[in-house]
């Protein structure tokens, strides 16, 4: 873990100036907080202020630069001037990080920054992240992934070096509770990020609660499930207060990206022959 600490750090020195696309999570702090360790007044911390983004992570990301001690800056990203992102294809997080990324080497230019770069990993790539891609094509540096590091990697090297981030629960864009093919709405994100709020007041960590319609999908881990079950009453309350008809909880427990589950089995179903499902 040391060699690959070091090799990051050299990474990101040879750089010489950085701006890092911030979000408050652990992927993004730990790039911030070696870049400012490294590069000093040469690296920026760039918050993109989108409807997609909980208030609560906002306030977080914030917060978090400031004891970094890093520049930062709040630049608005209003997705729902972009029809390719609010139509919510399988595609969103293309386009959505074509758009972010043009804000962000713009900001970096006028700012005289050579490289704009982000948290990516080498985990990401297991998973379907069409953002990646558009990031790629954007000329976005992956910093992480150059110095071959997980996601595992860099939650012990933020213990290693004393963050008290290291075991933050990830987070995600609002829009990743909504499934494909359904249009997102100022309104659904905000019953989405209440009901999320709702949940986190009674101590649950990691939620994600996947809007379907009238149905809440629940996502906790699979410790905290019981954690649910003793407040189902309160629960089941909240969310029907906000508009939801049918209040579930997944006996999976938490997982990233379980949206893609479903293009994942129909995917499935249709390179079968269709017979094996007939008598």
């Amino acid at each position: 873990m040391a060699e690959k600490l070091d090799l990051l750090r050299e990474i990101i020195a040879f750089k010489e100036s950085m701006l890092v696309s911030f979000s408050g999570g652990v992927d993004s702090s730990l790039l911030a907080a070696i870049s400012r360790d490294v590069l000093g007044d040469g690296a920026v911390a760039v918050i993109l202020d989108s409807p997609l983004m909980p208030r609560r992570e906002l306030e977080h990301a914030t917060s978090v630069a400031q004891l970094l001690g890093i520049r930062c800056i709040v630049a608005v990203h209003d997705v729902f001037e972009l029809e390719s992102v609010i139509e919510n294809s399988p595609e969103r997080c293309y386009h959505c990080k074509k758009s972010s990324a043009g804000i962000l080497k713009k900001l970096a230019n006028s700012l005289g920054i050579s490289c704009v770069a982000d948290g990516v990993n080498t985990t990401d790539y297991e998973d379907f992240r069409p953002g990646i891609r558009a990031s790629d094509e954007e000329g976005i540096c992956h910093p992480f992934v150059d110095a071959g590091i997980s996601k595992s990697d860099i939650r012990e090297i933020a213990r290693s070096i004393g963050l008290d981030f290291w075991n933050r629960p990830s987070s995600a864009c609002l829009a990743s509770r909504i499934p494909y093919g359904v249009r997102i709405t100022p309104q659904l994100l905000k019953r989405v990020e209440l009901a999320e709020d709702a949940l986190k007041a009674i101590g649950l960590s990691q939620i994600r609660v996947r809007a379907h319609g009238d149905l809440a999908r629940i996502e906790v881990q699979q410790s905290e499930i019981q954690q649910v079950v003793r407040h189902r009453d309160g629960i089941v309350n909240a969310l029907k207060e906000l508009g939801f008809a049918y209040i579930t909880l997944d006996l999976e427990g938490y997982r990233s990206g379980s949206m893609n589950a479903g293009m994942q089995i129909h995917k499935r179903i249709s390179d079968q022959d269709v017979s094996t499902y007939m008598d």
